[in-house]
């Protein structure tokens, strides 16, 4: 195997360092939130955001004004891509089913797909408003079912993002919070005096809110664990630099910390790739955002097969994984870590982050070894059952259920099945017996 690296990106250590530092910071003002309330998120509003209204919850006049500001391309741009992300979701929910089936005569087993009863939905809204956060998270959780809908995001220039709102209006949101960064998720998963809790967390933002969101897991549930944007372009000479680059800088601009790797079967496009990055950065308006993260975190890995090329893929376990090759089918049937796949150049990580239905919430830092990304499913909760109906299932179940709870030593266990075989079953069965 010859793998040569054209280009790295910073190490593991220097990154670990990053990660120790966020999470200090977070476990403090996380303390301060549920110590102080309402009084410590108000506090961090206008230290971060600058903002201190009266309520932090937009009233519906709040959000009629809101809407009226948003333009009405814009609004239909809104509706279709919430349009787009429901259909796709009430596919999904249409594949999962409640069961029940008889095992045994007698023997009944199920389970039902119950939805979440609450859900806080974070939008970030830093350096980029994200409005299509709102459909990803907002519009499936409504789908799934979940009866109280939290979504929130921070205030732009001193007051909520019209857009924001509307996106978080249309796709069905119950309550509307202005309120950013870590006290945001905080105050929706510890609760305040004036923001009741929610049962869990959704949606992406910054470093601070993904440590923040670890750190109140097992408090609430969590979509997945995620850090910075991740983008991989896995590419041959089917396609060109200009392609390649376009793809890599498209999500390096998310923040000066998102990393962007190419992997390729071919020296001559990943040398042509790196000189088109050069110049695209000199012309993009967000290049300087664009060129510390490609600095920083860019890397360029070229292989001397597909097969290497596939294992490369998985032990990197990208967020999102643009496929441009003539084999991209193979690459489909056979990756198995990914956030998500973008097959073909017709396609590109930016129609599912905005418009095309898939969710765009999806697994980081490998997470996509052990889960996908955000889905109806993530909103539904499997919950099973059982019946025995007849005496003869319960007492043949009781004497298999005994002998085992006595192989363990469970003496109470056992005798929760002796019960009803001694009930149920016509017969008495000592302690001696079950353990036999």
């Amino acid at each position: 195997m010859v793998i040569r690296q054209l280009k790295t990106a910073k190490s593991v250590e220097e990154r670990a360092e990053e990660d120790a530092r966020v999470r200090t910071s977070v476990e403090a003002i996380l303390s301060g939130i549920e110590a102080r309330g309402d009084a410590e998120v108000r506090a961090l509003s206008e230290k971060f955001d600058s903002y201190s209204p009266n309520s932090f919850r937009l009233t519906e006049h709040e959000i009629e004004a809101a809407l009226s500001k948003v333009s009405r391309r814009d609004l239909e741009d809104i509706r279709f891509a919430q349009a787009q992300v429901r259909t796709f979701a009430e596919h999904q929910k249409q594949s999962m089913r409640d069961i029940e089936v008889e095992t045994l005569p007698g023997v009944v087993l199920g389970h039902r797909n119950i939805p979440v009863n609450s859900v806080g939905c974070y939008v970030p809204g830093g350096k980029y408003p994200m409005v299509a956060s709102a459909h990803m998270s907002v519009v499936t959780a409504k789908v799934a079912g979940v009866k109280r809908i939290v979504a929130s995001a921070p205030p732009q220039g001193g007051a909520p993002h019209p857009a924001i709102v509307a996106a978080m209006h249309l796709g069905g949101a119950d309550e509307i919070l202005c309120l950013g960064g870590i006290q945001a998720v905080g105050a929706m998963a510890l609760g305040t005096e004036t923001i009741a809790p929610v049962d869990m967390l959704v949606g992406p933002g910054n470093a601070f809110v993904a440590e923040a969101k670890r750190q109140l897991y097992g408090r609430v549930g969590i979509d997945l664990f995620a850090g910075p944007t991740e983008t991989m372009v896995i590419a041959d000479e089917t396609v060109d630099a200009e392609i390649c680059a376009t793809d890599l800088l498209g999500q390096a601009e998310h923040g000066i910390n998102s990393p962007a790797v190419l992997l390729t079967n071919s020296e001559r496009l990943a040398r042509e790739t790196m000189a088109e990055i050069e110049r695209l950065l000199g012309v993009l308006p967000t290049g300087p955002t664009a060129r510390k993260s490609w600095e920083d975190y860019g890397e360029v890995i070229v292989c001397d097969t597909y097969d290497e090329m596939l294992q490369q893929a998985d032990f990197y376990a990208s967020e999102h994984v643009q496929v441009m090759t003539d084999r991209d089918d193979w690459f489909l049937q056979n990756m198995t870590s990914y956030g998500a796949l973008f097959l073909g150049p017709r396609t590109n990580v930016a129609y599912g982050d905005k418009v095309i239905g898939t969710n765009h919430t999806l697994p980081t830092k490998k997470a996509g070894r052990y889960t996908g990304g955000l889905w109806v499913g993530k909103f539904l909760k499997t919950h099973s059952y059982q019946k025995v109906l007849t005496d003869e299932a319960s007492a043949l179940i009781g004497g298999y259920c005994s002998r085992l709870c006595m192989l363990e030593g469970f003496v109470g266990h056992a005798e929760q099945a002796n019960v009803r075989v001694r009930r149920y079953g016509g017969r008495h069965v000592p302690y001696a017996e079950a353990a036999e």
